[in-house]
């Protein structure tokens, strides 16, 4: 990686640890008013709202641990530092909204069962207050989350957060004019729908750089098409390109080349390079130059098949 690229990167999570922590203390305070207010107005959309929050907060607290975590230098033991850590949070906080979703399902099944009153009026007032502090901390988290899982986890459940307040306002104003309490109960089931949707995503993604499998935006064949393109490379193959976490991309190849001193390699490394940042934004890459003879007189590096 080149050190401008690498200084972008960690600048970019630095923000993001900034912003995580001014969300989780807005967070932690509008989580406890809608949680009182819903617990007075018997308001189960309010209560899921709150709750929603509090896993949201605990969520925000695992992202910023494991931002605290990535910023720490790489050592011999851990070579690309603890970048995987943004990852690990990424798929629990994705695993909480599931079992988030599902707590708030069963609650809402028995208050359709056994509706209550609701106190409308009050209901309203707070979803509207959680509805402006939701909107703010979506809108300080927006640019760091295309980037970052990570940070698009906490981003998730933020989104979250807003669409339950649009929801919770929008069913409070039709219970002060109506007086169907039972539309509280659905609304929750309706706002963990969208939910569990945002949660697979997220889940889906976690795995797959766990998993190593190749970025969803590039295709393995067009990278080898495009390097073999490169003048003096007469064959690329053997590639591996993986995620070391959420925008921060890593390749492996073998590059055949006719026989030549290994200062000849060198011109044709940098245009190697400059296409895989420029044109597929890999920026760790390894590649392993080998001439025809080496193709075919392998040498026998132990526990192969004779």
């Amino acid at each position: 990686m080149t050190s401008g690229r690498h200084a972008d990167f960690i600048a970019g999570r630095s923000r993001g640890r900034s912003r995580l922590a001014l969300c989780l203390a807005v967070t932690a305070v509008t989580m406890a008013v809608e949680l009182a207010a819903g617990l007075m107005t018997g308001s189960l959309a309010l209560v899921s709202d709150a709750g929603h929050m509090l896993a949201h907060g605990f969520s925000l607290v695992i992202s910023y641990i494991a931002l605290r975590l990535a910023q720490r230098p790489a050592d011999d033991r851990r070579t690309f530092g603890l970048y995987r850590a943004e990852i690990i949070a990424a798929l629990l906080n994705g695993a909480l909204l599931v079992a988030f979703t599902a707590l708030i399902v069963r609650h809402a099944v028995h208050r359709l069962l056994d509706p209550v009153p609701i106190a409308a009026g009050w209901m309203l007032a707070v979803a509207l207050v959680g509805l402006a502090v939701n909107l703010a901390t979506a809108l300080l988290l927006r640019s760091s989350a295309a980037g970052d899982l990570n940070i698009r986890s906490a981003f998730l459940h933020m989104l979250g957060d807003l669409v339950s307040s649009v929801v919770v306002v929008a069913g409070a104003l039709v219970i002060l004019r109506t007086g169907w309490n039972a539309l509280d109960p659905l609304l929750s089931v309706f706002v963990c729908v969208l939910i569990l949707a945002w949660a697979w995503r997220l889940i889906r993604e976690s795995v797959e750089i766990l998993l190593e499998a190749t970025p969803r935006h590039l295709d393995i064949a067009d990278v080898g098409r495009r390097l073999s393109a490169v003048r003096g490379v007469r064959l690329v193959h053997d590639i591996h390109v993986w995620s070391i976490t959420s925008g921060l991309h890593a390749m492996s190849a073998h590059v055949r080349v006719d026989d030549m001193p290994i200062s000849g390699t060198c011109g044709i490394l940098g245009e190697i390079g400059e296409i895989l940042r420029r044109e597929f934004g890999i920026s760790h890459y390894t590649i392993q130059f080998e001439s025809g003879e080496c193709v075919e007189h392998p040498v026998d590096h132990g526990g192969g098949a004779p």
